[in-house]
């Protein structure tokens, strides 16, 4: 019985991880302001950029951290429209979410002599599988580095938020950006870099899929998990915590999908391969008109005005 809880709460953080990264980058932009749907196209992006870094240079470490530059550079296109130039963010968001994939499979081509995933990859550790776990039910666990790292993520982005001036610069410019315009704060700039930060978000989550779960890249490496992650940020009402508990809750349902998968009870495999989705669709129905966005949020903001 141990052994069954430890490998579902295993599965369940392993698959939660990604889309941690990338609820926390639609809560970090969308707390600025900034609508960003944008976050599936920029996770395939981060992705790519870690399996082709970790297969060219071997080091997976090296490879999530380029991860999470790709992905915040790839943010830069959605931070100019929707900042800059002032367009309309959802707009953007869906072009970021058609170009992401389509560049990341034609750079596949080139890189893979025109096959669409790469080759076997080197990846990131895990715990407690091994050593002085081995043998025990601790062993079942077995997660990847990147779990921790996204549990160090969330506390970092709740305290960065709620706790430094910083973060209540970029709440009061996701509430009230004319107020915040008055008090000296610079609403363009701290839209911009926190969309970018949420790429680099996104990034990362996009690497703990490659570099972690499926060690390589493929065309479905990321597979709408970017949009499951915005559901967990609506879900989440906007705030850090709420979003990584609307993960784990994603995580356990794909979890649970595979665990029943193996045979333990009679479900037919199409039903258990659209659970997660089925669950996201619930949850927004449920719950996305409980949930109150930041009142300047998807509103395009030009000095001197009142937004």
């Amino acid at each position: 019985m141990l052994n069954n809880v430890m490998l579902l709460i295993g599965i369940t953080l392993m698959y939660a991880t990604p889309l941690v990264f990338g609820a926390l980058g639609g809560v970090i932009s969308e707390r600025s302001g900034v609508v960003n749907i944008g976050i599936e196209g920029m996770m395939t992006i981060g992705a790519l950029a870690g399996a082709a870094v970790s297969f060219y240079t071997g080091n997976p470490w090296i490879a999530f951290l380029c991860a999470g530059i790709a992905g915040g550079v790839f943010a830069l296109l959605h931070a100019v429209a929707a900042v800059t130039f002032r367009a309309d963010q959802n707009v953007s968001g869906i072009a970021l979410n058609m170009l992401g994939p389509g560049l990341a499979l034609f750079l596949a081509r080139l890189m893979w002599d025109g096959g669409t995933q790469s080759p076997s990859i080197e990846t990131l550790p895990k715990i407690f599988g091994r050593g002085a776990f081995a043998g025990t039910p601790w062993a079942n666990l077995n997660v990847d580095v990147t779990v921790v790292f996204g549990i160090i993520a969330a506390a970092v982005v709740w305290f960065v938020l709620y706790k430094t001036k910083w973060g209540l610069r970029v709440r009061a410019v996701g509430e009230h950006p004319s107020a915040a315009d008055t008090l000296g704060i610079n609403v363009s700039r701290t839209r911009f870099i926190c969309v970018v930060l949420s790429g680099v978000m996104a990034g990362f989550g996009g690497a703990s899929i490659t570099l972690a779960i499926i060690s390589q890249f493929t065309q479905t490496a990321v597979a709408g998990q970017g949009f499951i992650a915005l559901a967990a940020v609506i879900f989440g009402k906007w705030t850090p915590h709420g979003a990584f508990g609307a993960c784990l809750l994603f995580g356990m349902a794909q979890a649970l999908v595979i665990i029943l998968g193996g045979g333990v009870v009679p479900i037919p495999s199409e039903i258990l391969a659209i659970m997660p989705y089925i669950l996201t669709l619930v949850v927004l129905v449920l719950f996305v008109g409980r949930s109150v966005a930041p009142k300047a949020d998807g509103v395009p903001y030009e000095k001197g005005s009142r937004g």
